[in-house]
């Protein structure tokens, strides 16, 4: 297998960008030679792909009450009779609202021959590193395990 073609990937917002950083990310591993011409490929990478960023809204509510009557009556009336009443009340309510900015990506990808055989799939995803975001995060373990995988392949058994 020499040349591969990166076909378009399916699923989602974002999946253009991916093609475009696997299609960079694969050539530059020096595997193979990456072509734009589908009818001259021996293989092809296809699958599908989802970058997306997105706000996660949290609400929280606590609180604590607590209520106490007492009461005592007697008589017949208002004017002649004797009358009591104590009352108690406690609360406290706290509230807040937090939101986060996400951004995921994954990817199901595999590489197939001419005849729509299967060589080698991998399912990754990413919420992005502290220096690389969800997408370039994602194609390079798409790529890490793409190279694992092929120079395993291609190492001579061993005795």
């Amino acid at each position: 297998m020499k040349r591969v073609y990166v076909d378009k990937l399916t699923v989602g917002e974002g999946s253009e960008q991916i093609r475009d950083l696997l299609l960079s990310a694969v050539s530059s591993l020096g595997l193979f030679v990456i072509t734009e011409n589908p009818e001259r490929a021996d293989a092809f990478l296809r699958g599908g792909a989802e970058d997306r960023v997105y706000q996660e809204t949290f609400d929280f509510r606590d609180g604590v009450d607590g209520r106490a009557q007492i009461g005592t009556a007697t008589g017949t009336s208002t004017r002649n009779g004797n009358r009591r009443s104590l009352g108690v009340s406690v609360g406290e309510d706290e509230s807040a609202r937090q939101t986060e900015r996400k951004h995921e990506a994954f990817a199901a990808i595999r590489l197939v021959d001419k005849d729509g055989d299967v060589l080698w799939s991998t399912l990754q995803q990413s919420a992005g590193t502290k220096f690389r975001n969800a997408g370039l995060d994602l194609v390079r373990k798409v790529v890490d395990q793409l190279k694992l995988d092929v120079m395993a392949a291609r190492k001579p058994p061993g005795p």
